[in-house]
């Protein structure tokens, strides 16, 4: 068998993959090429033996440098019950965006208590849910949800975070950036003092702390540790004036999985490093006692995780332009490319070794011209019936899947020890047309 080393580019896959014996991509044990047909494709694969060590990285990274921090996932970026499950069973928390979220959650018997929700409109009904389930921490974003929460209420004690805009470059894509002053998320610095003063002022809310996110896919410490100077500076004065203790602190996420082999983010350590350092160091400064420090991991621990297999259909060949290889799934259940740029790594599953040859589109089923997977890529001579399989697929692509075309959502496996389990059966016409009156 073949590793990584013998695959330059397998270095994004995920962390059990390998060469098999009949020369095919295996990951978790699993020859994908098989899974491709006892399953059909699209397919998406993920190892759990790489989710469960990412979450364990989190844990002990900033654990051993910072014993009072908790670890909460971001399912966001891959949401499915066997996911949260998982990390429920790594001890992780969770952060949740939306009912539907937390209603994920709650179906997957996650417990209330770890369950956080920030999110910039939540609406009337999602946060009367949050209320009548006692989740651990309601993020307040703005001003009008302050006021609608305070109603909501009632005579019930409800526990909140005050998420804070910091103003501060995350040096991300700008679809990414949302710390930044000009931001739909987050309370404006021009806000935080009427919101401090009416948190605090309300019998049924109990401000535990504070909260702030500045972006994701970071490659870069500088942005935390500014967002942290801002913050806690903050956190110093309202303590000043009112005496408020701040018990918790969350800095979000965004840390930056690697997608190409060039391109590789600092290590969990590193940031852990970097980020607990500053914080003790200004809540020295500040006179603060050290609260609880969360974070919000999502992409980093499920993105490289996960791979997407393909079938290769047609390959269209434009003489002294491009040559198109078309798969059946694209933009439907993995729109990141036309979305954000994003750039992934692939290969053909069932001669994972051969010589890369011809340089390629990858393109997808749908009918936009911006439906493409992989604006350009190396690989060796494509045909039809290939199976290819596209890295760092776990992240952002699940989530934001959908029917365009009347295209059927793909079919979610875990693989481990040389065994998959379905966590999620592929759409049928039954599910597409379900809602839809006779």
């Amino acid at each position: 068998m073949a590793g990584k080393n013998d695959v330059p580019r397998m270095v994004v896959f995920p962390q059990t993959a390998e060469v098999n014996k009949q020369g095919n991509l295996a990951i978790g044990g699993c020859d994908t090429v098989a899974l491709a047909k006892e399953y059909g494709t699209p397919l998406y694969v993920f190892d759990e033996t790489d989710l469960r060590s990412r979450c364990r990285e989190f844990k002990t990274e900033f654990g051993k440098r910072y014993t009072n921090t908790d670890v909460s996932y971001s399912p966001k970026a891959f949401t499915a019950k066997a996911m949260i499950k998982l990390v429920e069973e790594e001890g992780l928390d969770l952060d949740v965006v939306s009912g539907g979220e937390l209603a994920f959650a709650l179906a997957a018997g996650f417990p209330v208590k770890r369950i956080s929700f920030p999110g910039n409109n939540k609406s009337e009904e999602e946060l009367e849910l949050a209320v009548r389930e006692s989740i651990g921490h309601i993020v307040v974003d703005n001003l009008p949800e302050l006021h609608m929460l305070i109603e909501i209420a009632g005579k019930k004690k409800v526990d909140i975070l005050l998420r804070l805009n910091p103003g501060i470059d995350p040096h991300t894509h700008k679809f990414n950036a949302v710390g930044l002053s000009d931001s739909k998320f987050g309370l404006p610095k021009a806000d935080w003092d009427e919101a401090v003063a009416k948190a605090l002022a309300a019998r049924n809310l109990n401000v535990d702390g504070l909260h702030f996110h500045i972006g994701s896919g970071l490659f870069q410490y500088e942005p935390y540790l500014k967002s942290l100077d801002v913050v806690l500076e903050y956190a110093a004065a309202i303590k000043k004036k009112y005496g408020f203790q701040m018990r918790l602190l969350s800095i979000g996420g965004g840390f930056g999985a690697q997608y190409v082999p060039e391109e590789v983010p600092p290590p969990i350590s590193a940031f852990a490093d970097a980020i607990i350092t500053r914080f003790k160091e200004r809540c020295r400064e500040f006179k603060l006692e050290t609260p609880k420090l969360m974070i919000e991991p999502g992409r980093k621990i499920v993105a490289q995780a996960g791979v997407a297999l393909y079938t290769v259909g047609v390959i269209k060949n434009i003489p002294g332009i491009r040559t198109y290889v078309s798969v059946d799934g694209g933009m439907g259940d993995n729109i990141r490319q036309p979305m954000y740029g994003a750039v992934q790594e692939a290969l053909i599953a069932n001669r994972p070794t051969a010589k890369d040859t011809d340089t390629v589109t990858i393109t997808g089923k749908y009918c936009e011209s911006g439906d493409i997977l992989i604006k350009e890529i190396k690989l060796p001579e494509m045909k039809a019936g290939d199976i290819l399989a596209v890295a760092g697929s776990g992240a952002y692509a699940v989530p934001m899947s959908s029917n365009y075309n009347a295209a059927f959502r793909p079919a979610i496996v875990f693989v481990s020890d040389g065994r998959a389990r379905l966590v999620r059966r592929r759409e049928t016409l039954e599910d597409l047309t379900r809602h839809d009156p006779d």
